[in-house]
């Protein structure tokens, strides 16, 4: 029962209504017997410097940051994480008193995903990053960090150098030719969300050509729906193992969790809540 009492965090972005977010860190918040709740504020473009000044007079604990404004907050806030430094971008802000903090936990979540839910070690792994967006550069910056040997395939060869800068001396950019010495391939890029339209009305092109790997070799989509997606549909037909980017969410919520309350994330709890939320979409 919400109280007087009860400690707020939320997730600001735009558009915003279709986020995992509530359904998981309330779930987290109920399974841990603490007295928070978490909404979902929608925020336009340009106001994300707002956002913080709200966060800080209305006394929320915790917020998490998504598109647009994961670079924009950064000049609202009081401290940063190195990552944030590096990569530009926060998606997690956590209340120290009363200055702000930014993090980003996007690449921990996803090692955490790879680590805990698919048992895969990325030391002295070979990967391909496909995409040098925002999560692209944060996952070849924490698989790098980890000890694992990092291509960056992108259209833009300068976004690539900029992610390989960023990522760090076992980094480096490639084509799509390297794709085939990866043991592990990664789309970090939106193609496979359906946002994507050509001007023949086409389905969106798969982000790389899937014909060109081969057995043992690991597919990963940091989108997580449609799931399965396009490409891994396609990754599976060709007897590939697949990984979709629910886990990764997930993980990187756990990270925000931990910032914010101090407790263990019950991971359990929250990965029930997301997948029953999506299978809730799918029937719809």
């Amino acid at each position: 029962m919400l109280t007087a009492h009860t400690r707020t965090a939320g997730v600001i972005g735009s558009p915003i209504r279709h986020s995992l977010s509530p359904v998981i860190f309330n779930a987290a918040f109920a399974a841990s017997g603490l007295d928070w709740a978490y909404l979902a504020f929608d925020v336009p473009e340009g106001a994300a410097g707002l956002a913080m000044g709200g966060m800080r007079s209305l006394g929320l604990e915790g917020l998490s940051v998504t598109m647009p404004h994961k670079a924009a907050v950064l000049a609202a806030l009081d401290s940063v994480s190195d990552d944030v430094a590096a990569l530009g971008a926060a998606n997690c802000v956590s209340r120290r008193g009363g200055l702000l903090h930014g993090d980003n936990t996007d690449g921990a979540g996803f090692l955490d995903a790879l680590r805990l839910d698919e048992g895969i070690e990325v030391e002295r792994q070979r990967f391909a990053v496909v995409g040098a967006g925002g999560a692209g550069r944060a996952v070849a910056r924490a698989l790098a960090d980890s000890g694992a040997i990092v291509t960056i395939v992108n259209r833009s060869a300068d976004a690539a150098e900029r992610a390989v800068a960023i990522a760090g001396p076992s980094a480096r950019v490639g084509g799509h030719v390297d794709l085939i010495d990866a043991a592990i391939v990664v789309n970090a890029t939106p193609l496979g969300m359906g946002v994507v339209v050509t001007t023949a009305g086409e389905p969106e092109p798969l982000p790389f050509d899937v014909a060109a790997l081969g057995a043992g070799q690991v597919v990963v989509d940091l989108i997580y729906h449609p799931a399965p997606t396009p490409l891994l549909l396609t990754a599976r037909e060709r007897g590939l193992r697949t990984v979709n980017g629910l886990g990764m969410l997930i993980h990187q919520a756990a990270h925000a969790f931990r910032h914010w309350t101090n407790e263990a994330p019950p991971l359990e709890a929250m990965s029930a809540a997301a997948v029953a939320a999506l299978s809730r979409r799918a029937d719809l």
